[in-house]
């Protein structure tokens, strides 16, 4: 298997290869429309990662559904992905994330933010109450919110092609 992959903003016939890697990625299919979405593409052609920016009411913007295929998983794909949304879409991003998760989101210039009154509303009250379910669940971990405000630097390829180890 090729490490090759190219990196693009979906098309409207991406739709089914979007919807197919959210529902092995086992993430939230509400509000995956396919033009606000990044696809990274092996050297067939076919769809092997996903990601998208969606923009709320209180102004801010979110890194959302990243999903990568099950066989090129752990390859770069997912820092590629987060990278090409960057690089289009600019600072500052956030993201909402199980805690397992923070290292990865740091190694691509996230920072954790566990102040509320340093989050936009919608992040503030989306952390209010999931932490309000797990605890009322018992459930595992914490969500977590981060945000990249362009401080980190770093070097993206502008080609959209790029080689994964």
């Amino acid at each position: 298997m090729s490490n090759r992959i190219t990196l693009r903003r979906a098309a409207e016939e991406d739709q089914r290869a979007i919807n197919r890697l959210i529902r092995e990625g086992g993430i939230n299919p509400l509000g995956t429309h396919w033009s606000r979405f990044v696809v990274a593409l092996d050297e067939n052609g076919t769809p092997v990662g996903c990601g998208q920016v969606k923009a709320h009411r209180d102004g801010s913007r979110e890194l959302a559904s990243l999903a990568v295929s099950r066989t090129w998983r752990r390859r770069g794909v997912a820092g590629g992905i987060v990278g090409r949304l960057k690089q289009i879409h600019g600072q500052p991003l956030w993201l909402t994330c199980i805690d397992r998760l923070v290292p990865f989101y740091e190694r691509q210039a996230f920072e954790r933010i566990t102040n509320p009154r340093q989050m936009p509303t919608y992040f503030r009250r989306a952390s209010r109450l999931f932490n309000l379910y797990l605890l009322l669940t018992r459930g595992k971990g914490e969500l977590a919110v981060m945000v990249w405000d362009g401080r980190k630097d770093e070097k993206f390829d502008q080609s959209g092609v790029y080689e994964i180890s």
